[in-house]
């Protein structure tokens, strides 16, 4: 892992895999970080970049609100500052309005997408509204968050530890700034005339996107695949590795990545 220095911050990134192997670049959710795609790394043969947004892990935090053209932006430089191009961007979560922003301001950068617990808004910016008041005046629920995240069997989930360390990490900043995004984000016009390989992977227990509005996302987009993993929750990456990995991998080879 690296610190990345832009012009106006630096953002914590690590590129790993081989340097011929085709490149993959991973976006985290709200409140979580690049250590999301730990379990998924080793089983993808890529030319990986995973970082951490503003405000989150090892990056800068810079003072709320965050406009989400600037989250994209950040991604956009990182991939330049790497040289890659051509690349699968893999969004999850809210994650996944940044890779739908990126592919449509940049397909010489973005040649396929996929998302998972992803959707084209997320609510309506009266629920962020009172989403954002409790986030400044007490912070995020972090059980609520895990129970959302991690499905019905969340606090006997193998992964609790690992995604309550993220969550616990992520700055109040963070939690602010990037919310502050999300809430007035709505990708349905610009998602609506995409035309780039995509897979929409869901799974079934995913209790914070529930799996009818990710078939709707990947109805938005034309030939878009869906797929529903059984069991999976929202990080199905963490909770189903193998069978997320599997799909993911069945994916790139049938568009031709590997």
């Amino acid at each position: 892992m690296s610190l990345v220095w832009l012009d106006d911050l630096r953002l914590n990134a690590e590129l790993s895999g081989p340097d011929t192997a085709p490149p993959l670049v991973l976006i985290h959710g709200l409140g979580l970080d690049l250590r999301l795609w730990d379990a998924l790394l080793p089983r993808v043969p890529a030319r990986t970049l995973r970082i951490d947004l503003r405000g989150h892990g090892l990056s800068d935090t810079p003072a709320p609100p965050y406009a989400m053209g600037a989250l994209i932006r950040d991604v956009e430089r990182l991939m330049t500052h790497f040289a890659l191009k051509d690349a699968v961007v893999l969004g999850a979560g809210e994650g996944g309005l940044i890779a739908q922003g990126l592919a449509v301001k940049r397909l010489d950068l973005v040649r396929a997408m996929v998302l998972t617990g992803s959707a084209t808004r997320f609510a309506n910016p009266s629920v962020w509204e009172v989403r954002l008041a409790r986030l400044r005046d007490s912070g995020p629920d972090l059980d609520a968050e895990c129970a959302q995240l991690l499905g019905p069997r969340w606090q006997g989930a193998p992964a609790l530890a690992p995604v309550r360390g993220m969550l616990e990490r992520t700055r109040p900043a963070g939690w602010q700034g990037f919310a502050a995004a999300i809430a007035t984000a709505d990708f349905y016009q610009t998602t609506a005339t995409l035309k780039l390989p995509t897979l929409v992977l869901a799974g079934s227990d995913d209790r914070k996107t529930p799996p009818d509005l990710q078939r709707e996302l990947a109805d938005l987009v034309a030939g878009a695949q869906f797929h529903l993993l059984r069991g999976g929750s929202h990080l199905s990456m963490l909770t189903h590795a193998e069978a997320f990995a599997e799909t993911l991998r069945g994916f790139l080879t049938r568009i031709g990545h590997f």
